[in-house]
């Protein structure tokens, strides 16, 4: 089974910029849409972006008002999602895995911390 792993997170202050990159570290995402995801203590997980295997469509939480771009490299086999004008309340680990119905087995994630 595809294995993911989460990376570029880290401690960010408000209104700047992170990058996070999600790669298939065994297999490949094959034609599957894929999908950025977050959690925090206090919250289920919940939808943050997805995108179609071409890349020519896009999928976006509310929250995310036009601050979140995804794309995918198939040929790196790595889904990006950046982020932009980041606030205090996107402070959260973030997964990667297929959308809308999950089929891989989550990953560690990675850690963004939005602070000042």
């Amino acid at each position: 089974q595809v294995q993911v792993v989460e990376s570029g997170g880290g401690l960010g202050q408000p209104g700047g910029s992170l990058r996070l990159s999600c790669a298939a570290s065994t297999g490949t995402f094959g034609h599957y849409r894929m999908g950025w995801y977050r959690q925090t203590p206090a919250k289920e997980r919940e939808f943050v972006a997805a995108v179609s295997w071409t890349g020519e469509t896009t999928f976006y939480g509310d929250f995310v008002e036009g601050r979140f771009t995804i794309h995918r490299d198939n040929a790196k086999n790595t889904v990006y999602l950046q982020m932009n004008s980041l606030k205090p309340e996107d402070t959260a680990v973030y997964y990667c895995n297929t959308y809308p119905t999950i089929l891989l087995e989550w990953g560690q994630g990675t850690q963004v911390t939005i602070s000042s």
